[in-house]
C-alpha cells in the first residue's frame, strides 16, 4: 500500500515535465489523480498513462489564470472522486521562458508570469479551500525555484513570480493552519525537463556548482512532492525545502 493511499490529488500543469512526473509518482503512491492543464489533449494523455499502469486519474482542461476554470476543476474533482487531499500548483510559465535583461523584458511577458505562477497559485488555493476546510484537511504544495534563494541575471521576472509563491505561503499557512490544511512550498534547482532545455543547453551547462556533481532529474524531486502530500508532514507548514544538489550559485 502506498502512502497516499485513497488520497485525491490535483496537479496543475501535470500534462509534461515536472507536472507529470509529479502525477505518476502520487498515482504510485495510491492517489487517484487529477491532471489538470490547458493543454487538453496531453493532459488526457497523461491521465491515461496513470490508468494504464493500474492508477486512478482523470484529465481536466484549466486554465489557471481564470477564477472560473479553478472553480470548475475543484467541482469536477469532488464530483469524480468525492474530495480534494492535495493539490499541487505546479503550472508555470516556464516553457519557453526568454532570458533578459530586466529593462528589455516586456510588460506583456511581465503579466503573464506574475499571472500563471502568483495569480494562479493563489486561486488554485481559493478553488480547493471550500472542500479541504470542509474535510478538516489537506496538503497544498507550491512550486517555487532556486531561482527565489540564489538569483540570476536574466531572469527578474521568473524570479520574482516564484518570490511571490513563497510570499503566499507563508500567509496561507497561518491562514489555514486552523483548518488542518499545510502548505508547503518546493524549490527545485536545475532539473533536467524539456522545458528547461529550452533555454539552458543542458549537454554544455557546467556542473561543477553543484557538489553533487550533476544536475537534477524528475525523480530527484518527486518525493519531496509526497512527503508534503503525506501524513507524515501534518505537522509542518509555511516550509520552503531547496532541492537543488546543494548547488552553489555564484
Amino acid at each position: 500500500m502506498g502512502m497516499l493511499e485513497n488520497k485525491v490529488a490535483i496537479v496543475t500543469g501535470g500534462a509534461r515535465g515536472l507536472g507529470k512526473a509529479y502525477c505518476l509518482k502520487l498515482a504510485e503512491e495510491g492517489a487517484r489523480v487529477v491532471v489538470a492543464d490547458i493543454l487538453q489533449k496531453e493532459a488526457e494523455a497523461a491521465a491515461s498513462e496513470i490508468r494504464d499502469k493500474g492508477g486512478k486519474a482523470i484529465a481536466v482542461k484549466a486554465d489557471v489564470t481564470s477564477e472560473e476554470d479553478t472553480i470548475r476543476m475543484a467541482d469536477k474533482t469532488v464530483k469524480e472522486f468525492g474530495r480534494i487531499d492535495i493539490l499541487v500548483n505546479n503550472a508555470g510559465f516556464y516553457h519557453g521562458m526568454s532570458r533578459k535583461p530586466f529593462n528589455e523584458i516586456s510588460s506583456e511577458e511581465w503579466d503573464k508570469m506574475m499571472n500563471v505562477s502568483a495569480k494562479g497559485t493563489w486561486i488554485c488555493c481559493k478553488a480547493v479551500f471550500p472542500q479541504m476546510k470542509k474535510q478538516g484537511k489537506g496538503k497544498i504544495i507550491n512550486v517555487a525555484s532556486e531561482a527565489f534563494f540564489a538569483p540570476t541575471k536574466g531572469l527578474i521576472h521568473y524570479t520574482a513570480a516564484k518570490a511571490a509563491v513563497i510570499g503566499i505561503t507563508r500567509v496561507l499557512d497561518g491562514e489555514l493552519g486552523q483548518y488542518g490544511i499545510c502548505v508547503n512550498v518546493i524549490a527545485p534547482g536545475v532539473i533536467d525537463t524539456p522545458a528547461t532545455r529550452t533555454y539552458i543547453n543542458m549537454e554544455k551547462i557546467d556542473a561543477s556548482s553543484v557538489p553533487m556533481g550533476r544536475f537534477g532529474k524528475p525523480e530527484d524531486v518527486v518525493g519531496a512532492v509526497v512527503f508534503f502530500a503525506s501524513d507524515d508532514s501534518d505537522f509542518i507548514s509555511g516550509q520552503s525545502l531547496l532541492i537543488d544538489g546543494a548547488r552553489r550559485v555564484n
